[in-house]
């Protein structure tokens, strides 16, 4: 087994047997006005949207969890079957390892599963320095995706013993992958957030979207320093958390929320605060794990239900409308508001 598939193993195995969720991302510091005269019918509300150029059932992404190793295989199709069955967006793992070992690209192929959903490929933003742009969309086409998501990471990788030291000239190589690719390109963090500064740089280069992954959620620092025998104490909750990484990201350009959403609500909040759809990762690999297929499309119509009753308790008939719904913050969220507007 090469490292790259042996630490998607491992990758997966402390997700399932550990608590690797760390941090607040401050949902509980956002509240949504309640209208009391919503002035439509709940069977009215339409929580349909549409991301990328396609629709979506309500807005809601499974995330990149996995790929690269046998048990990523099954994983991938079974959700994203269920993202088909659903009407809502899946994303893969790091192709890192396909592009390594062409063999692999089995592990990702969910197509013939999930022929119309949209589907989100993955890199790592480290890799666009070694590997030529051609190399990477060969990877992306070879599987089908709609769009390329390039993970951002520079936390996870230095608490990685094997990871990426140098990220020199990443903001080059980005631009240039996206300028010779023809798919669309979403940047991605992985559960620190992005900042302001970034995403303003960030929409110069040419990318179509931004995903905030911030704090909240699954914590890759603590999942690589565990794997690695390093101590990421004083680490663990470094970054934005994903409420205020959503007040920082607005700089003109399509954003997914992820890093510690979990309910239907927490959706709600963040499209509130600009979100324009939501990402959720470890809940489905754990459902998956424990209920099997069935218990993971419980779970998402579940999030449905609970983000249509947000959007009517809001008087907002659709996802633009609850865009623009009435919302209070407190406590550091305010300070984040509070940062933006000086």
């Amino acid at each position: 087994m090469i490292a790259t598939q042996l630490r998607k193993l491992e990758h997966v195995k402390i997700c399932l047997e550990q608590q690797v969720e760390m941090g607040s991302p401050l949902w509980d510091e956002v509240t949504l006005i309640h209208q009391a005269l919503p002035e439509l019918s709940l069977d009215a509300v339409d929580p349909s949207c549409v991301f990328l150029g396609k629709k979506l059932s309500f807005p809601l992404v499974i995330a990149a969890m996995t790929g690269g190793c046998d048990e990523a295989r099954n994983i991938n199709r079974a959700l994203a079957s269920m993202a088909g069955q659903k009407g809502v967006a899946f994303g893969v793992g790091s192709q890192r390892a396909m592009i390594e070992k062409p063999e692999l690209a089995a592990t990702y192929m969910v197509r013939d599963v999930a022929p119309s959903i949209l589907l989100l490929g993955n890199i790592g933003i480290t890799a666009l320095k070694q590997y030529a742009p051609a190399r990477v969309a060969e990877a992306m086409h070879t599987i089908g995706a709609d769009a390329v998501c390039v993970h951002i990471n520079p936390a996870q990788e230095i608490f990685q013993k094997e990871g990426d030291r140098d990220f020199s000239g990443c903001y080059a190589a980005l631009e240039a992958f996206c300028k010779a690719v023809d798919l669309p390109v979403v940047a991605k963090e992985v559960g620190n957030g992005i900042s302001r500064e970034c995403a303003a740089k960030l929409k110069h280069v040419g990318i179509v979207a931004l995903d905030v992954g911030g704090v909240g959620g699954t914590n890759w620092v603590l999942i690589d320093s565990i794997r690695s025998g390093l101590d990421a104490t004083t680490f663990k909750n470094w970054g934005i958390p994903t409420a205020a990484s959503l007040i920082e990201a607005q700089v003109g350009l399509p954003v997914i929320a992820t890093g510690g959403v979990r309910t239907g609500l927490d959706m709600a909040k963040a499209i509130t605060l600009g979100a324009d759809v939501c990402g959720i990762a470890l809940p489905f690999l754990r459902i998956l794990h424990e209920k099997g297929e069935e218990g993971v499309a419980e779970y998402i119509d579940a999030l449905k239900a609970d983000f249509i009753r947000a959007m009517f308790l809001t008087g907002s008939g659709t996802v633009t409308a609850l865009k623009r719904a009435s919302y209070t913050v407190s406590g550091k969220l305010l300070n984040w508001l509070q940062r933006i507007k000086q």
